[in-house]
Protein backbone atom coordinates (compact mmCIF):
# COMPACT_ATOMS: atom_id res chain seq x y z
CA UNK A 1 0.00 0.00 0.00
CA UNK A 2 1.35 3.45 -0.92
CA UNK A 3 1.72 6.10 1.74
CA UNK A 4 -1.14 8.32 0.55
CA UNK A 5 -3.54 5.38 0.54
CA UNK A 6 -2.44 4.44 4.04
CA UNK A 7 -3.18 7.95 5.33
CA UNK A 8 -6.51 8.10 3.49
CA UNK A 9 -7.74 4.76 4.79
CA UNK A 10 -6.58 5.39 8.34
CA UNK A 11 -8.30 8.78 8.61
CA UNK A 12 -11.48 7.67 6.84
CA UNK A 13 -11.75 4.53 8.99
CA UNK A 14 -11.39 6.62 12.18
CA UNK A 15 -13.98 9.10 10.89
CA UNK A 16 -16.44 6.31 10.06
CA UNK A 17 -16.65 5.10 13.64
CA UNK A 18 -17.61 8.49 15.18
CA UNK A 19 -21.31 9.36 15.10
CA UNK A 20 -22.48 13.00 15.32
CA UNK A 21 -23.96 12.24 18.73
CA UNK A 22 -20.68 10.84 19.98
CA UNK A 23 -18.88 13.94 18.67
CA UNK A 24 -21.32 16.27 20.42
CA UNK A 25 -22.88 17.54 17.17
CA UNK A 26 -26.62 17.98 16.61
CA UNK A 27 -28.25 14.94 15.02
CA UNK A 28 -29.96 16.11 11.85
CA UNK A 29 -32.91 14.17 10.50
CA UNK A 30 -32.97 12.28 7.24
CA UNK A 31 -30.69 9.65 5.82
CA UNK A 32 -26.96 10.24 6.04
CA UNK A 33 -25.01 9.07 3.01
CA UNK A 34 -21.84 8.36 5.00
CA UNK A 35 -21.12 6.19 7.97
CA UNK A 36 -19.92 8.25 10.90
CA UNK A 37 -18.87 11.88 10.53
CA UNK A 38 -18.75 13.82 7.29
CA UNK A 39 -15.48 15.46 6.30
CA UNK A 40 -16.93 18.91 6.89
CA UNK A 41 -17.92 17.88 10.41
CA UNK A 42 -14.37 16.76 11.19
CA UNK A 43 -13.09 20.05 9.80
CA UNK A 44 -15.53 21.95 12.01
CA UNK A 45 -14.49 20.03 15.12
CA UNK A 46 -10.79 20.46 14.31
CA UNK A 47 -11.09 24.17 13.52
CA UNK A 48 -9.67 23.91 9.99
CA UNK A 49 -11.17 24.63 6.59
CA UNK A 50 -13.03 21.88 4.76
CA UNK A 51 -10.58 22.06 1.85
CA UNK A 52 -7.63 21.68 4.20
CA UNK A 53 -9.05 18.59 5.91
CA UNK A 54 -10.05 17.05 2.57
CA UNK A 55 -6.46 17.52 1.42
CA UNK A 56 -5.25 15.71 4.55
CA UNK A 57 -7.64 12.81 4.16
CA UNK A 58 -6.60 12.41 0.53
CA UNK A 59 -3.17 11.52 1.85
CA UNK A 60 -1.31 14.82 1.89
CA UNK A 61 0.06 15.39 5.39
CA UNK A 62 3.21 17.15 4.20
CA UNK A 63 3.73 20.38 6.12
CA UNK A 64 0.76 19.88 8.45
CA UNK A 65 1.60 21.46 11.80
CA UNK A 66 1.64 19.65 15.12
CA UNK A 67 -1.23 21.79 16.39
CA UNK A 68 -3.44 20.81 13.44
CA UNK A 69 -2.57 17.13 13.88
CA UNK A 70 -3.51 17.38 17.55
CA UNK A 71 -6.79 19.10 16.65
CA UNK A 72 -7.66 16.37 14.14
CA UNK A 73 -6.75 13.72 16.70
CA UNK A 74 -9.15 15.30 19.18
CA UNK A 75 -11.90 15.59 16.58
CA UNK A 76 -11.55 11.91 15.68
CA UNK A 77 -11.21 10.93 19.35
CA UNK A 78 -7.95 9.06 18.71
CA UNK A 79 -6.39 7.18 21.59
CA UNK A 80 -2.69 7.44 22.39
CA UNK A 81 -1.64 4.69 19.97
CA UNK A 82 -3.75 6.14 17.15
CA UNK A 83 -2.47 9.66 17.72
CA UNK A 84 1.12 8.39 17.68
CA UNK A 85 0.37 6.56 14.42
CA UNK A 86 -1.04 9.74 12.87
CA UNK A 87 2.15 11.63 13.77
CA UNK A 88 4.27 8.79 12.34
CA UNK A 89 2.34 8.97 9.06
CA UNK A 90 2.87 12.75 8.98
CA UNK A 91 6.62 12.33 9.49
CA UNK A 92 6.75 9.96 6.54
CA UNK A 93 5.07 12.61 4.38
CA UNK A 94 8.19 14.78 4.74
CA UNK A 95 10.95 12.15 5.11
CA UNK A 96 14.45 13.07 6.13
CA UNK A 97 17.35 10.56 6.16
CA UNK A 98 18.12 11.41 9.79
CA UNK A 99 14.64 10.28 10.80
CA UNK A 100 14.73 6.90 9.12
CA UNK A 101 14.80 4.10 11.63
CA UNK A 102 17.09 1.13 11.42
CA UNK A 103 15.81 -2.38 10.90
CA UNK A 104 14.55 -4.18 13.99
CA UNK A 105 17.39 -5.81 15.98
CA UNK A 106 18.04 -9.48 15.30
CA UNK A 107 19.94 -10.43 18.46
CA UNK A 108 20.45 -9.41 22.07
CA UNK A 109 23.57 -8.72 24.10
CA UNK A 110 25.08 -11.14 26.62
CA UNK A 111 24.04 -8.85 29.47
CA UNK A 112 20.41 -9.01 28.35
CA UNK A 113 20.54 -12.81 28.34
CA UNK A 114 22.00 -12.65 31.85
CA UNK A 115 19.05 -10.48 32.87
CA UNK A 116 16.63 -13.07 31.53
CA UNK A 117 18.44 -15.95 33.21
CA UNK A 118 18.30 -14.10 36.54
CA UNK A 119 14.49 -14.25 36.37
CA UNK A 120 13.92 -17.82 37.56
CA UNK A 121 10.29 -17.98 38.66
CA UNK A 122 8.47 -16.31 35.77
CA UNK A 123 8.54 -16.64 31.97
CA UNK A 124 10.55 -13.74 30.54
CA UNK A 125 11.59 -13.11 26.95
CA UNK A 126 12.80 -10.38 24.61
CA UNK A 127 11.32 -9.63 21.21
CA UNK A 128 11.81 -7.05 18.51
CA UNK A 129 8.99 -5.09 16.88
CA UNK A 130 8.46 -7.85 14.27
CA UNK A 131 7.65 -10.27 17.12
CA UNK A 132 10.80 -12.35 16.63
CA UNK A 133 11.63 -14.17 19.88
CA UNK A 134 15.27 -13.18 20.24
CA UNK A 135 16.04 -14.47 23.73
CA UNK A 136 14.21 -16.27 26.55
CA UNK A 137 14.78 -17.66 29.99
CA UNK A 138 14.14 -21.35 30.63
CA UNK A 139 10.56 -20.69 31.81
CA UNK A 140 9.66 -18.79 28.62
CA UNK A 141 11.24 -21.47 26.43
CA UNK A 142 9.10 -24.05 28.22
CA UNK A 143 5.96 -21.91 28.01
CA UNK A 144 6.36 -21.28 24.29
CA UNK A 145 7.53 -24.81 23.47
CA UNK A 146 4.77 -25.31 20.83
CA UNK A 147 6.18 -22.33 18.94
CA UNK A 148 9.89 -22.55 19.79
CA UNK A 149 10.17 -26.09 18.44
CA UNK A 150 9.15 -25.04 14.93
CA UNK A 151 11.52 -25.18 11.94
CA UNK A 152 11.85 -21.40 11.45
CA UNK A 153 14.24 -19.57 13.76
CA UNK A 154 14.03 -17.19 15.40
CA UNK A 155 10.48 -18.15 16.30
CA UNK A 156 7.97 -15.45 15.41
CA UNK A 157 4.73 -14.90 17.33
CA UNK A 158 2.86 -13.35 14.40
CA UNK A 159 3.77 -16.16 12.01
CA UNK A 160 2.87 -18.81 14.60
CA UNK A 161 -0.40 -17.09 15.50
CA UNK A 162 -1.69 -16.78 11.95
CA UNK A 163 -0.10 -19.68 10.10
CA UNK A 164 0.17 -22.58 12.59
CA UNK A 165 -3.08 -24.42 13.45
CA UNK A 166 -1.65 -25.23 16.90
CA UNK A 167 -1.90 -21.54 17.84
CA UNK A 168 -5.68 -21.67 18.25
CA UNK A 169 -5.31 -24.31 20.93
CA UNK A 170 -2.35 -22.62 22.61
CA UNK A 171 -3.84 -19.09 22.79
CA UNK A 172 -7.13 -19.37 24.68
CA UNK A 173 -8.14 -15.87 23.54
CA UNK A 174 -6.94 -16.39 19.99
CA UNK A 175 -9.18 -13.74 18.39
CA UNK A 176 -8.00 -11.05 20.77
CA UNK A 177 -4.38 -12.06 20.26
CA UNK A 178 -4.84 -11.92 16.50
CA UNK A 179 -6.36 -8.42 16.77
CA UNK A 180 -3.51 -7.26 19.00
CA UNK A 181 -0.70 -8.55 16.79
CA UNK A 182 -2.17 -7.12 13.56
CA UNK A 183 -2.69 -3.74 15.26
CA UNK A 184 0.83 -3.67 16.69
CA UNK A 185 2.39 -4.62 13.36
CA UNK A 186 0.39 -1.78 11.78
CA UNK A 187 1.78 0.61 14.42
CA UNK A 188 5.33 -0.54 13.73
CA UNK A 189 4.86 -0.20 9.97
CA UNK A 190 3.93 3.44 10.56
CA UNK A 191 6.93 4.04 12.82
CA UNK A 192 9.44 2.14 10.74
CA UNK A 193 8.42 1.96 7.07
CA UNK A 194 11.97 1.20 5.93
CA UNK A 195 12.29 -2.16 7.69
CA UNK A 196 12.48 -4.58 4.78
CA UNK A 197 12.07 -7.67 6.95
CA UNK A 198 8.92 -6.19 8.50
CA UNK A 199 7.47 -5.52 5.05
CA UNK A 200 8.30 -9.08 4.02
CA UNK A 201 6.59 -10.49 7.13
CA UNK A 202 3.45 -8.44 6.51
CA UNK A 203 3.49 -9.52 2.87
CA UNK A 204 3.84 -13.17 3.82
CA UNK A 205 0.99 -12.99 6.32
CA UNK A 206 -1.21 -11.11 3.86
CA UNK A 207 -0.57 -13.71 1.18
CA UNK A 208 -1.07 -16.78 3.34
CA UNK A 209 -3.80 -15.70 5.79
CA UNK A 210 -7.22 -14.32 4.89
CA UNK A 211 -7.81 -13.67 8.60
CA UNK A 212 -4.72 -11.46 8.76
CA UNK A 213 -5.77 -9.57 5.60
CA UNK A 214 -9.15 -8.79 7.18
CA UNK A 215 -7.57 -7.47 10.36
CA UNK A 216 -4.86 -5.56 8.52
CA UNK A 217 -7.51 -3.77 6.44
CA UNK A 218 -9.11 -2.33 9.58
CA UNK A 219 -6.10 -0.01 10.13
CA UNK A 220 -6.28 -0.49 13.89
CA UNK A 221 -3.18 0.39 15.91
CA UNK A 222 -2.39 -0.50 19.49
CA UNK A 223 0.18 -0.38 22.27
CA UNK A 224 1.01 -3.56 24.18
CA UNK A 225 2.35 -2.46 27.57
CA UNK A 226 0.42 -4.42 30.17
CA UNK A 227 -2.45 -6.87 30.25
CA UNK A 228 -3.73 -10.38 30.81
CA UNK A 229 -3.10 -13.53 28.81
CA UNK A 230 -4.49 -17.04 28.86
CA UNK A 231 -2.65 -20.07 27.48
CA UNK A 232 -3.40 -23.76 27.21
CA UNK A 233 -0.03 -25.46 27.62
CA UNK A 234 0.28 -29.07 26.37
CA UNK A 235 2.06 -30.18 29.57
CA UNK A 236 0.82 -28.07 32.49
CA UNK A 237 -2.63 -27.13 31.23
CA UNK A 238 -4.35 -23.76 31.53
CA UNK A 239 -2.41 -20.65 32.56
CA UNK A 240 -3.85 -17.22 33.36
CA UNK A 241 -1.14 -14.59 33.74
CA UNK A 242 -0.60 -10.87 33.92
CA UNK A 243 2.14 -9.42 31.76
CA UNK A 244 4.28 -6.31 31.70
CA UNK A 245 6.15 -5.11 28.62
CA UNK A 246 9.21 -2.88 29.05
CA UNK A 247 11.31 -1.27 26.34
CA UNK A 248 15.08 -0.85 26.59
CA UNK A 249 16.15 2.81 26.24
CA UNK A 250 19.66 1.59 25.42
CA UNK A 251 18.39 -0.80 22.72
CA UNK A 252 15.55 0.83 20.75
CA UNK A 253 13.26 -1.73 19.18
CA UNK A 254 13.68 -4.40 21.85
CA UNK A 255 10.99 -5.22 24.42
CA UNK A 256 11.19 -7.35 27.56
CA UNK A 257 8.01 -9.23 28.52
CA UNK A 258 7.49 -10.90 31.89
CA UNK A 259 4.48 -13.08 32.82
CA UNK A 260 3.42 -13.50 36.44
CA UNK A 261 0.58 -15.01 38.47
CA UNK A 262 -0.69 -14.14 41.95
CA UNK A 263 0.55 -16.41 44.73
CA UNK A 264 -1.79 -19.21 45.74
CA UNK A 265 -3.60 -19.37 42.40
CA UNK A 266 -3.83 -22.49 40.20
CA UNK A 267 -1.61 -20.74 37.67
CA UNK A 268 1.08 -20.11 40.31
CA UNK A 269 1.10 -23.84 41.01
CA UNK A 270 1.17 -24.60 37.29
CA UNK A 271 4.16 -22.27 36.85
CA UNK A 272 6.08 -24.26 39.46
CA UNK A 273 5.29 -27.40 37.49
CA UNK A 274 6.37 -25.62 34.30
CA UNK A 275 9.68 -24.72 35.96
CA UNK A 276 10.30 -28.35 36.93
CA UNK A 277 9.45 -29.51 33.43
CA UNK A 278 11.78 -26.87 31.96
CA UNK A 279 14.68 -28.14 34.08
CA UNK A 280 13.95 -31.72 33.00
CA UNK A 281 13.93 -30.67 29.35
CA UNK A 282 17.26 -28.87 29.73
CA UNK A 283 18.84 -31.84 31.51
CA UNK A 284 17.63 -34.15 28.76
CA UNK A 285 19.00 -31.82 26.11
CA UNK A 286 22.34 -31.65 27.90
CA UNK A 287 22.40 -35.44 28.21
CA UNK A 288 21.69 -35.87 24.51
CA UNK A 289 24.51 -33.48 23.76
CA UNK A 290 26.94 -35.55 25.84
CA UNK A 291 25.76 -38.75 24.17
CA UNK A 292 26.31 -37.21 20.75
CA UNK A 293 29.76 -36.03 21.73
CA UNK A 294 30.63 -39.51 23.02
CA UNK A 295 29.41 -41.13 19.82
CA UNK A 296 31.51 -38.71 17.78
CA UNK A 297 34.59 -39.42 19.91
CA UNK A 298 34.08 -43.17 19.54
CA UNK A 299 33.73 -42.91 15.78
CA UNK A 300 36.82 -40.75 15.49
CA UNK A 301 38.99 -43.04 17.66
CA UNK A 302 41.38 -45.44 15.80
CA UNK A 303 39.59 -48.52 17.09
CA UNK A 304 36.15 -47.18 16.33
CA UNK A 305 35.22 -47.93 19.98
CA UNK A 306 34.48 -45.61 22.85
CA UNK A 307 37.72 -44.33 24.40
Amino acid sequence: MDHRSEIREFLSSRRARITPEKAGLPAYGGNRRVQGLRREEVALLAGVSIDYYVRMERGNLGGVSESVLNAVARALQLDEAEQTHLFDLAKRATPAPSRQRHAAPKQVSASMQQLLDAITEAPAWIRNARYDHLASNSMARALYAPMMNGPEQPANSARFLYLDPAAKEFFVDWDRAADDVAAMLRSEAGRNPYDKALSELIGELSTRSEVFRQRWAKHNVRFHRTGFKRFHHPVVGDLEMNFEAMEFPSEPGLTLLVYTAAAGTPTADALKLLGSWAKTQELNAAGNGLDSASETAATDSPSGKRP
